[in-house]
């Protein structure tokens, strides 16, 4: 009984903290020139007859490496991140501090190295764009965000 409550406290008090370190500019991990990210699949523009999407992500000049794991020393893997997918963001997050992990309808992390994802989409228009991050969720200096495509599910 006493872990249960140890283990809950622990639990609320991470989710007092997370929100302020999220607010918090951070050092931003450097991105080498001509890094690109991209969405392979679905192509800008297409329609879908039903609600299930697979989205296939692109990188070029860089590496996948899952959220959390670090050199020695704490320091970032250098040229390395994982994946974000923002799906239907009204707006770009803020790229200088770790991006938000309280919208998982809008921003979808792929800390786990993940290049691909099927998304169960209801019908109408739909945004999808790839931020690529470090590996504590905070985009590169200088980002490396794909272009917004838009596709439709009838």
């Amino acid at each position: 009984m006493k872990t249960i409550q140890v283990l809950t406290s622990g639990i609320f008090a991470l989710g007092l903290v997370l929100p302020l370190a999220a607010d918090e500019k951070v050092k931003r991990t450097p991105s080498p020139k001509g890094a690109k990210v991209y969405i392979v699949t679905p192509k800008d523009g297409r329609t879908f007859k039903k609600g299930k999407v697979k989205v296939v992500f692109g990188l070029s000049g860089m590496g996948i490496c899952p959220a959390g794991i670090t050199a020695a020393g704490g320091q970032p893997l250098p040229n390395t991140g994982h994946h974000h997918l923002l799906v239907n963001a009204a707006k770009m997050p803020a790229l200088d501090k770790p991006l938000p992990a309280d919208q998982p309808n809008t921003v979808k992390h792929f800390g786990g190295g993940q290049t691909e994802v099927v998304l169960d989409l209801k019908p109408g228009k739909h945004t999808l764009q790839l931020v690529f991050a470090d590996h504590a969720h905070v985009p590169h200096n200088p980002p490396v965000v794909s272009k917004p495509i838009t596709i439709t599910v009838k």
